[in-house]
């Protein structure tokens, strides 16, 4: 079965019925053919964001979680082109030392 979408502005009007029009959650649930467990999961990310609830597509947990994914994948690369970095002045320096002693000995 397909996941339902629903707009941010579907979502503000359900939690305005809920919490500034004080109907039960089981009516809006019933009225709205929005499962319970939906309305409940919407009216607590507006109380934890305000205008700021339902970016984009889905919740705001989901954007979230979506992000830190992201940033680990970033970080891991990050530091695997740092290890390389790291490995490459090592080699540098090896080399470096080589051919100063390599050019002196061209000098004398």
């Amino acid at each position: 079965m397909k996941r339902k979408n629903y707009s941010k502005e579907f979502k503000f009007q359900a939690i305005s019925l809920i919490l500034f029009d004080k109907h039960p959650v089981r009516f809006v649930s019933k009225q709205l053919e929005v499962h319970e467990n939906t309305l409940y999961r919407w009216v607590s990310e507006y109380e934890k964001y305000g205008e700021r609830a339902f970016p984009g597509h889905g919740s705001r947990e989901f954007a979230s979680q979506t992000e830190v994914k992201r940033l680990e994948k970033e970080n891991k690369k990050l530091k695997e082109e740092l290890e390389l970095l790291k490995k490459f002045q090592v080699f540098l320096k090896q080399n470096h030392m080589e051919f100063m002693v390599t050019f002196k000995q061209r000098e004398r």
